[in-house]
C-alpha cells in the first residue's frame, strides 16, 4: 500500500543496550539505554542516508508477499520461493526486485509459465513480463532462489550459537537495508506491503519465530514448516525470522484477550520469565492511555537473539535482554513508529521522543510520582550530562538532516522532545492530551502510514481548542530554555503579589509563554501549589494567601523545562510601582492614573508636605481633577486590591 513519498523516511528505531551475558542480567541503570540507543541509531541512520531507493522499483505498489523459506540454524544458507502480488503504477514490461548478487535465482514463474530474468551487479533482479502490464492492474509472480546470504548492516542474516552447549541460532535483522541480502524484495522505505505469509521450513528440533499470527506447525519427516501470517501494512525491513531451540511461553493480556508470546533460550528461561512478566501491565497501560495494541488481532511477542539490544519488528520484537526499559521502549514503538511512523528525518521525535516519554509513563504508573519526578529532574535541572539544559541551545526540530549526530541527538531528539510532550500534557491537561494522541493514532490519513509534526499539532489543537502556534514555536522549533526571576511581597489585604521576569538561554526565543508552577510555603511549613500563566515579561500576579510566606520555590516538580530560577522577597511599593503610572507631572488641573490589567484601583489619597490628607477619591477613577488643591508638592497614596503604592507629584 503506497502512502505519501518523503525524501527520507524513518520507519523504525532500534534500541541497543550494553552487551549482556546469557545468564541473568541486572536491570540497566536509569536512562543508560538512551545513550546506547542514540549511538547505535546514529550508525544505522548513516547507512540509511547513504542509501538511495532503487528508482527501478518505483513503478509498482506491493500488495502481498508469500515467503516460503528453507533454513537450518547450523548452516549459513537459505533457499525458497517468494511470491509477490503487485499493482502497476505505470505501464510495465519488466519488474525489478532488490536481491544480493551472491544469491542464485533458479527460476521465475508466473501462473506456471517460466519468465526470463537477469541478475546484475547492482543487486537487481530484473524480470521480463510476458506482456505489458497496464497501469493499475494487479499481477503476481514467484521467484525461486538459494545461496549463502551476505550479512550487512547490523547482521541482516546471522548464524551463531548460544548457551553452554553452543546451540545453533539463526536470526535476521534487516535494518536498515539488509532484506535484499536474504530474499528478493523491494527496499523502498515508503512502500508498505499490505500483508505477508511467512513459511519457515527448519529441522524439527527447533522453533521458528516471525511476524504476525502463528497459523500452523506441520511436521514432515525430520522438518517442520512453521507458518506466520501478518495482515497489516509492513515494510520489507521489518519482516524477520529467528530459529533455534526456543522455549516458548505466554504472558496473557487480559484486557485484550491475547497472548504475548515469548521465544527464549532455554538456559535463560527463568531470567526471561522474570523480565517479561511486566509486559502485560505495560501493554494494558499503553492501551488505556492511547488505544488497544494496534496488532491485537495477531499477537505481540519477544524473540531472544544474539544482539545486546533489540529491534521492534512488527508484532515480534527481537530482544538481547529483558530489562523493563527495553521492553517498554520497544513496545512503545509498536504504536509510535510501527503503526504511525515519522514521515521525515525532521520529525524523528514522533518516534523517539514518544518512545522515551512512554517509557517514563511506565515509571510514573508503576514506580510512582516520586520516581517520575526524579526523571524530570534529571532531564530538566540536574548536573548530569544527560540534562537538556547543560547547553544553552538546541531545538527538537531537526533542520540539518545531513547530520546523523544531530538527528539522533540524545539530548534533543529523545529527552527534550519527551519533555516537550510532558509540557504539552501539563499545559492542556491529561484528558485533552491523551485524547489528542488517541485521535492522532486513529486518524485514517495517518494510521498504519506516516505523519509529520503538523499532523500532531492539528490533533492537539482540535482536541484542546487552543492555538498552540506559540507553544511549538518556542519549545519545538525554538532553542534553549527560560530562567525565571520572581520578586514577591504580601499586602495587608491578604494578597501575595509576585512579579515574574524571564531571561532566555538562546536568542531564538524572545519569550517562553508557559504555565509556571510555584510552591508557596508559610512559616508553619504548609505548602500550596499555584499555577501562573506567564504570557509576558514583568508580569504581576496577585494570589490569595493570608499566612506569612516563608519561601517560594519555582517549578518545584520540574514540569517546565527551566533552570536557574530564583524567588526573592521585595516590597509592595516596589512591586506595584511598575504597574501604576501618574501623569502629567508636574500637573495643573487634571491628573491621570494609568494601571496595567494586573492591578485594580480602590482609593486615591493626597497628602500635603505636612503629612495631612487633603483629598480622597474612592473607586476606580483614573481621571482626577486637582483644581481644588493649592500649588505645592503632594504624596499620592494609590491603594489597590494588590497593595499600596506611593507617588510624588508637583501641583502648579
Amino acid at each position: 500500500m503506497r502512502y505519501f513519498s518523503q525524501t527520507f523516511v524513518i520507519l523504525f528505531s532500534m534500541l541497543f543496550f550494553n552487551i549482556v551475558s546469557s545468564q541473568e542480567k541486572p536491570l540497566e541503570s536509569k536512562d543508560d539505554y538512551l545513550h546506547d540507543l542514540q549511538l547505535l541509531e546514529q550508525k544505522s541512520a548513516a547507512m540509511k542516508m547513504n542509501y538511495r531507493a532503487n528508482a527501478n522499483t518505483s513503478n509498482y505498489d506491493l500488495r502481498y508477499h508469500k515467503l516460503e523459506l528453507n533454513v537450518n540454524p547450523n548452516q549459513s544458507f537459505i533457499s525458497g520461493d517468494i511470491t509477490s502480488y503487485f499493482v502497476a503504477e505505470s505501464d510495465m514490461t519488466t519488474i525489478t526486485f532488490d536481491l544480493a548478487q551472491n544469491l542464485t535465482v533458479s527460476q521465475v514463474l508466473q501462473r506456471g509459465v517460466s519468465l526470463s530474468f537477469t541478475h546484475n551487479t547492482d543487486d537487481e533482479l530484473v524480470i521480463t513480463l510476458p506482456t505489458t502490464l497496464l497501469a493499475d492492474q494487479l499481477d503476481s509472480l514467484t521467484v525461486s532462489y538459494s545461496g549463502n546470504p551476505v550479512s550487512s548492516g547490523f547482521g541482516s542474516f546471522e548464524v551463531n550459537t548460544h548457551g553452554p552447549s553452543n546451540t545453533p541460532v539463526l536470526w535476521t535483522l534487516s535494518e536498515p537495508y539488509g532484506a535484499q541480502g536474504w530474499w528478493p524484495c523491494k527496499q523502498d522505505l515508503i512502500d508498505k506491503i499490505d500483508s505477508v505469509d511467512v513459511y519457515i521450513t527448519h529441522p524439527s528440533q527447533y522453533k521458528a519465530a516471525s511476524n504476525g499470527l502463528l497459523k500452523s506447525e506441520i511436521v514432515t519427516g525430520s522438518n517442520t514448516t512453521t507458518r506466520w501470517k501478518h495482515k497489516h501494512p509492513i515494510p520489507a525491513y521489518l519482516i524477520a525470522i529467528a530459529v533455534t531451540n526456543y522455549t516458548v511461553y505466554n504472558d496473557y493480556v487480559a484486557n485484550g484477550n491475547f497472548n504475548i508470546v515469548n521465544y527464549v533460550y532455554p538456559e535463560n528461561l527463568a531470567y526471561a520469565q522474570s523480565g517479561t512478566a511486566i509486559t502485560p501491565a505495560i501493554m494494558d497501560l499503553f492501551g488505556s492511555l492511547f488505544e488497544m495494541y494496534p496488532f491485537a488481532d495477531e499477537k505481540y511477542g519477544h524473540a531472544e537473539f544474539g544482539w545486546g539490544g533489540g529491534m521492534e519488528h512488527t508484532t515480534m520484537s527481537f530482544m538481547g535482554n529483558f530489562s523493563r526499559g527495553l521492553i517498554a521502549h520497544e513496545l512503545a514503538h509498536q504504536w509510535f513508529g510501527n503503526k504511525v511512523t515519522c514521515g521525515s528525518w525532521k520529525d524523528i521525535w514522533l518516534n523517539e521522543s514518544f518512545a522515551t516519554y512512554l517509557t517514563e509513563l511506565v515509571t510514573e504508573n508503576i514506580d510512582g510520582d516520586a520516581a517520575f519526578k526524579n526523571w524530570r529532574n534529571a532531564v530538566v535541572d540536574s548536573n548530569s550530562w544527560r540534562c537538556v539544559t547543560n547547553q544553552p541551545g538546541g531545538s527538537v526540530h531537526v533542520s540539518d538532516t545531513t547530520s546523523v549526530n544531530r538527528i539522533f541527538n540524545g539530548r534533543l531528539s529523545y529527552r527534550k522532545g519527551a519533555m516537550v510532550l510532558h509540557m504539552m500534557r501539563y499545559k492542556i491537561g491529561d484528558v485533552d492530551f491523551f485524547q489528542a494522541l488517541k485521535n492522532y493514532l486513529a486518524d485514517p490519513n495517518l494510521s498504519y502510514g506516516y505523519a509529520r509534526t503538523d499532523d500532531l499539532i492539528q490533533h492537539f489543537e482540535a482536541q484542546s481548542g487552543e492555538n498552540l502556534t506559540e507553544f511549538f514555536n518556542d519549545w519545538f522549533y525554538g532553542e534553549g530554555y527560560p530562567s525565571f526571576q520572581l520578586t514577591y511581597s504580601q499586602s495587608d489585604t491578604g494578597m501575595l503579589n509576585i512579579r515574574v521576569n524571564q531571561t532566555q538561554s538562546h536568542n531564538s526565543v524572545s519569550f517562553f509563554e508557559t504555565p509556571l508552577p510555584i510552591k508557596v510555603t508559610d512559616i508553619q511549613g504548609n505548602n500550596q501549589i499555584f499555577r501562573l500563566e506567564v504570557v509576558q515579561n514583568n508580569q504581576l500576579f496577585s494570589l490569595p494567601f493570608g499566612n506569612d510566606v516563608l519561601n517560594i520555590e519555582v517549578n518545584p516538580d520540574y514540569h517546565i523545562l527551566a533552570k536557574n530560577n530564583t524567588a526573592v522577597l521585595g516590597t509592595n511599593t516596589v512591586l506595584l510601582d511598575a504597574d501604576i503610572t501618574i501623569y502629567p507631572n508636574p500637573v495643573k488641573d487634571i491628573l491621570t492614573i494609568e494601571t496595567t490589567r494586573f492591578v485594580s484601583l480602590e482609593k486615591i489619597s493626597f497628602y500635603n508636605s505636612l503629612g495631612q490628607k487633603v483629598k480622597e477619591v474612592i473607586g476606580d477613577n483614573t481621571v482626577i481633577s486637582l483644581t481644588d488643591l493649592t500649588p505645592g508638592i503632594y504624596v499620592v497614596e494609590v491603594k489597590t486590591k494588590q497593595g499600596v503604592s506611593y507617588k510624588k507629584i508637583i501641583k502648579n
